[in-house]
């Protein structure tokens, strides 16, 4: 006899609970032992319930998802985290597998594909969306290229290029940075080229996407 598989669901819509639920529960090989409505009530329950996986909406109100997913792999609790989200941007996927979700999947996937990433990631195994795999692969090696020009840039340079991104003049940098206006054009010139950008725009959107702004 098969054992059963102890789920439980953070999704702020009720309806999508359910329909989740009875999904889940139909071959009676899964049972939904706990449910959530957001992100605090989930934590909150995970403190008397240990389900064996838990399906976790990213968009919840008063803790999302990827908030939750920090909190379970801080306090190392001992279950399996499988994202079940509309979410199919890159940048998503990406946060989850960097803190160490065990799954990604989308809603509008079959429910047999739902029932499959939950016993695989029971099993130790990682399971994403097929769709997803290609972009998350294109951005891991992109974010790779992006670190190697990161390094590549002196601490004074990274000092300009964050001055640049919060939208500062050359003029301004200089005086926030107590050197000359000409200096300060000759940084920008340099960290360009080696960031490979050719306006500020561009320079400020590589600040935002590798989240330089929050390491310095």
């Amino acid at each position: 006899m098969n054992t059963v598989i102890n789920v439980m669901i953070a999704d702020d819509h009720v309806l999508m609970r359910e329909g989740i639920k009875q999904l889940l529960e139909f071959d009676g090989n899964i049972r939904v032992i706990a449910e959530a409505n957001d992100g605090v009530e989930c934590i909150e329950k995970l403190k008397t319930i240990h389900p064996d996986v838990l399906l976790l909406d990213i968009n919840m109100p008063n803790k999302n998802g990827i908030e939750v997913l920090q909190e379970i792999h801080s306090k190392r609790m001992k279950l399996k985290v499988l994202i079940l989200t509309v979410h199919n941007e890159v940048e998503y996927l990406l946060k989850a597998v960097d803190i160490g979700v065990d799954g990604y999947i989308l809603k509008d996937s079959e429910s047999a594909e739902l029932k499959k990433a939950i016993s695989l990631v029971l099993s130790g195994e990682s399971y994403i969306q097929p769709s997803l795999i290609p972009a998350l692969n294109s951005r891991l090696v992109a974010r790779d290229v992006d670190k190697e020009k990161i390094e590549s840039l002196t601490r004074r340079e990274m000092e300009v290029l964050i001055q640049v991104a919060n939208g500062m003049f050359n003029k301004e940098i200089a005086t926030v940075l107590n050197i000359s206006e000409r200096t300060v054009k000759n940084h920008i010139s340099n960290i360009f080229k080696k960031i490979e950008v050719s306006d500020r725009t561009q320079a400020a959107v590589f600040v935002i996407r590798n989240n330089i702004i929050k390491l310095y």
